[in-house]
């Protein structure tokens, strides 16, 4: 069972409707902390543990915070991580680790690594992580975890 769930659709019309059935459907799992992409003053109103910030919204990592809301934000590169951290996030996601269409030129697990040795903030691997293989090279890095879709799939 998943530790964090993310509701992500950025094009739905009707995303904060979808939204709020999706907080609903977490509530029954207790271990389960439900998260919204981008939008956190909507993760507030609709009682989510958390927001998942895109790497353009760095400036938002406080407002969430004074929310009350558990802060997770995209970063690409060693910079965005410290830089995440000495904000106030309370994970990064950090990649891609692996090839993955459209993301850019992997990172590698290396890299993975090396910042997770630097950073105190939870990282969050990401990006191409689609077979146990994956799974167990990430492991060696040591990050707090990883997320994925095509894995669970």
């Amino acid at each position: 069972m998943p530790d964090f769930a993310l509701f992500r659709n950025k094009e739905d019309a009707l995303y904060p409707q979808h939204a709020e059935e999706f907080v609903q459907m977490c509530k029954p799992f207790k271990t389960l902390k439900c998260f919204l992409h981008q939008d956190y003053i909507l993760a507030a109103k609709l009682q989510a543990q958390g927001v998942h910030l895109t790497s353009k919204q760095f400036a938002d990592i406080q407002k969430a915070k004074a929310l009350d809301l558990e802060v997770v934000i995209s970063t690409h590169t060693h910079k965005e991580v410290l830089k995440a951290q000495e904000l106030g996030a309370d994970y990064v996601t950090y990649g891609p680790i692996f090839e993955t269409p459209d993301k850019g030129e992997p990172k590698g697990v290396d890299d993975l690594a090396d910042i997770v040795q630097k950073a105190e903030v939870k990282i969050f691997a990401l990006g191409g992580i689609i077979t146990k293989k994956h799974v167990a090279a990430i492991e060696k890095a040591q990050p707090y975890g990883f997320a994925s879709i095509r894995y669970f799939i």
